[in-house]
């Protein structure tokens, strides 16, 4: 499925403006400070008033669960499609790019979490498992533990603040618990390569080399090496570069900046040397790329 042509025009994307490439919201559409605790909403709330199509976008201070339980469509988490089976769960973390096509009359809850709220929880498999977004079934603990949630924060009784912090770290653990029972249990191993990969996103425009993020990461570059063979298949290096042109994927597809512009801000001095790596990794140039989300249906 192409994706439709209003799902490549955004809000805010004025070149000269000092925004974020991808749009950057408190919540869809909003640019205001975050009022509460935390944010629980219907799904019709928001996506009815977008037609049904929330374009790509990302939260730097916002970890996201979508509960749909009914309707459907697809939803895209950092460049991957998926189709929406409802009942289902997503968790889309901070910083993770993430865009959806309802079905029209679509149902179910978007609660929204700060970042700050799950701080405090230390426990590494619950730390591994909120770095990457995820696509869970609806199990019933899950819709039950999202229901309790949004009525808590419907009301005003005593300790709301209180019991809304418990529900909502509540809610996370039973996803990390459903994303263990799927066969992929997070532990130790797994966090150190997320927090290699959120690490490399942040500095993917910088001259680090394979040492710099191992210093960072507490471990030596042969065991950093032996990590990523292991889980990606790849050296260090061309984990970075993959990761340096899936972003550069993301920036052609989804923002107004030239060829040039997209390859300095991945740390390309040379334009012509960017496109060549571009054209090597991908088969296409970037304006080959790039033409598909320009062209009008």
């Amino acid at each position: 499925m192409d994706f439709p042509a209003r799902f490549r025009h955004f809000p805010n994307m004025d070149r000269a403006a000092p925004t974020p490439p991808i749009p950057a919201y408190a919540l869809y559409g909003e640019q205001r400070d975050f009022p509460d605790v935390l944010h629980c909403e219907g799904i019709w709330d928001r996506a009815h008033r977008y037609d049904w199509v929330i374009a790509p976008h990302r939260h730097p201070a916002l970890e996201q669960v979508f509960f749909i339980t009914s309707g459907g469509g697809w939803v895209e988490l950092d460049g991957a499609r998926h189709a929406l089976s409802p009942p289902c769960a997503i968790w889309a973390p901070r910083r993770v790019v993430h865009g959806f096509r309802f079905v029209e009359g679509t149902r179910g809850h978007v609660i929204s979490i700060p970042s700050a709220a799950l701080a405090s929880a230390a426990d590494p498999d619950l730390v591994a498992f909120a770095r990457a977004p995820r696509l869970l079934p609806g199990a019933p603990d899950l819709r039950a533990a999202v229901e309790a949630l949004h009525a808590e924060w419907r009301g005003a009784a005593p300790l709301r603040a209180v019991l809304l912090g418990a529900l909502a770290l509540a809610l996370v653990a039973r996803l990390a618990r459903a994303a263990a029972a799927q066969g992929r249990p997070p532990g130790a191993v797994e966090a150190r390569m997320e927090a290699f990969e959120a690490l490399a996103r942040e500095r993917l425009a910088r001259d680090w080399k394979v040492g710099d993020y191992a210093r960072a990461l507490g471990c030596s570059a042969t065991h950093l090496g032996r990590l990523t063979r292991a889980r990606a298949g790849q050296s260090p290096a061309a984990f970075l570069a993959s990761l340096r042109m899936q972003e550069a994927r993301r920036l052609l597809a989804y923002t107004l900046m030239d060829v040039a512009e997209v390859g300095y801000r991945l740390g390309y001095d040379d334009p012509s040397y960017f496109s060549r790596a571009f054209r090597r990794e991908t088969g296409l140039s970037p304006s080959a790329f790039r033409r598909p989300y320009r062209e009008e249906r």
